[in-house]
């Protein structure tokens, strides 16, 4: 591990508004009350890399809480050091693996979520660890409450096209959804959030997917 990561690692430790691992289980349930002291709504971005999506959503939301979820602690590094220089006190970041995220919120606890350019998993063999398998759909519809949206922004056409074949055969409901986002109606100022990645994208002229459903 190179310099800069152990020295992010070291770093966040000492962040107020990252927690690591069992560090984060005892706010289940109690992320409003105990750590952001208010009632607000809690939107979760998943995959949250440098935590471009969590710290700007926040800015343009104050009255919404925003914890940003990701295992890699060099990229969340980014966002929450970020957030704390910059004084958004509706921000956290959660440093776990995804499929472990039940032992985290409680049922009903989230009002949203965002699943910004994740790993698209696109071998067959690895389809239960794309975000928007059965697997994981089980998980959201446990935390989130009733009517709560998820948004999934991606570059991959066959991840998008294996989330919309998804809601189609879950009988979800389904919101927007669009091949060409930034070619679309759909692309307002919260859409237009571009992440890291995202921008690496959109510099080889790739087209941008959104789907948004709920269940």
């Amino acid at each position: 591990m190179g310099k800069d990561k152990l020295r992010r690692f070291a770093e966040i430790d000492t962040f107020s508004n990252v927690f690591q691992m069992d560090g984060g289980k005892p706010l289940k349930g109690k992320w409003t009350a105990d750590f952001f002291k208010n009632r607000n709504p809690v939107v979760v971005e998943l995959a949250c890399g440098k935590g471009e999506y969590t710290v700007n959503l926040a800015q343009m939301f104050p009255e919404k809480n925003f914890i940003g979820v990701d295992y890699k602690g060099n990229r969340i590094w980014r966002g929450a050091k970020t957030a704390l220089e910059d004084g958004v006190n509706n921000v956290a970041f959660l440093r776990i693996q995804i499929e472990n995220l039940i032992e985290y919120f409680n049922e009903n606890e989230v009002d949203e979520i965002w699943i910004t350019f994740p790993d698209p998993q696109p071998q067959l063999s690895r389809e239960k660890k794309r975000l928007t398998s059965d697997r994981f759909l089980n998980m959201y519809r446990q935390i989130l409450r009733p009517g709560g949206y998820i948004n999934l922004k991606t570059d991959n056409d066959g991840f998008y096209a294996y989330t919309a074949e998804k809601v189609t055969e879950l009988n979800l409901n389904l919101h927007i959804k669009t091949d060409n986002l930034y070619h679309s109606e759909f692309a307002d100022e919260v859409l237009s959030i571009k992440t890291y990645y995202e921008k690496k994208y959109l510099l080889h002229n790739k087209n941008i997917n959104y789907i948004k459903f709920s269940f």
